[in-house]
């Protein structure tokens, strides 16, 4: 059995074991529990869920959508990608959302007035992507390798607040690690893709650093399965789980701002039929 579906499938039978039904923002409900961990050894493979089908494609272009900083839906309508429909206005714009924080965090400056600090939004951003990148390459041991999206003074501003608020690199014996956290986790439909996504993501970094894979660790605050999937996950649960797939990453890209779709490829992917959800918006 892979761990990847293993692990999840672990997660899914322990939240429909020990898990409280909770009333939610949408009106959906759900059955929830509050802190969990899982670990994957990328090593192992591409943790691409087979017990049910993932849209791979839309994995890679969000990816790449949140790299390029936007925050408008065009580019992912053009490719087909509607998971972020629901949320964008009649403009295709969603407020500073991770493209955003990720790329372009605007920064505040200190003035005083009247003898007490007060603080001022200046045109200054950080590219937390580009700084992190420097950061491994520069100073591997650094405890510091975060990027965040959880700008408190922005959130207002967001059509959805951060589900995956911040990530942390690590490196050891040459080998590059994820810890990516979620405040809150849609079990059945988004977490195999926050999973895969994280994992490309690591891997982007690790070849643009020179570096080998680690693991990829997922760490949720608010963990769920809603109620209108429990269906779902109970026959997701009677599949056997399949061998993982391999990624493979155009070995040429040496800038993580340079991958294109073309540039990932995936090799030996065979998993169960889609399992269908519906989106709670």
């Amino acid at each position: 059995m892979n761990n990847a579906d293993k692990k999840y499938l672990e997660l899914c039978q322990y939240i429909l074991d020990n898990g409280t039904k909770k009333e939610d923002r949408t009106g959906t409900g759900t059955l929830s529990v509050f802190g969990y961990d899982m670990r994957f050894n990328l090593q192992e493979g591409f943790p691409l869920l087979t017990t049910k089908k993932i849209h791979l494609k839309s994995v890679i272009h969000e990816l790449l959508w949140f790299l390029s900083g936007s925050t408008n839906i065009q580019y992912l309508k053009e490719n087909d990608v509607r998971i972020w429909d629901s949320w964008a206005n009649e403009h295709g714009e969603l407020g500073p959302v991770y493209g955003s924080q990720w790329r372009n965090w605007q920064v505040a400056d200190t003035y005083y007035e009247d003898g007490l600090d007060c603080f001022m939004l200046t045109d200054e951003t950080i590219d937390q992507i580009s700084e992190v990148i420097k950061s491994i390459r520069t100073n591997p041991d650094s405890r510091r390798h975060l990027v965040s999206a959880w700008n408190v003074g922005e959130i207002k501003d967001m059509k959805l607040p951060p589900c995956h608020y911040a990530f942390q690199f690590y490196v050891e014996n040459n080998k590059l690690s994820c810890k990516f956290n979620m405040r809150s986790t849609d079990v059945f439909l988004g977490l195999p893709f926050n999973i895969a996504s994280y994992a490309l993501l690591t891997m982007m970094v690790a070849q643009v650093c020179d570096l080998d894979l680690g693991d990829l660790i997922y760490s949720g605050g608010d963990v769920h399965l809603y109620l209108n999937h429990l269906e779902q996950v109970r026959l997701q649960l009677t599949r056997e789980p399949r061998d993982l797939p391999k990624m493979y990453l155009n070995p040429n890209k040496k800038d993580i701002f340079d991958f294109k779709y073309e540039d990932f490829i995936l090799d030996n992917y065979d998993p169960h039929p889609t399992i269908k959800g519906v989106v709670a918006v």
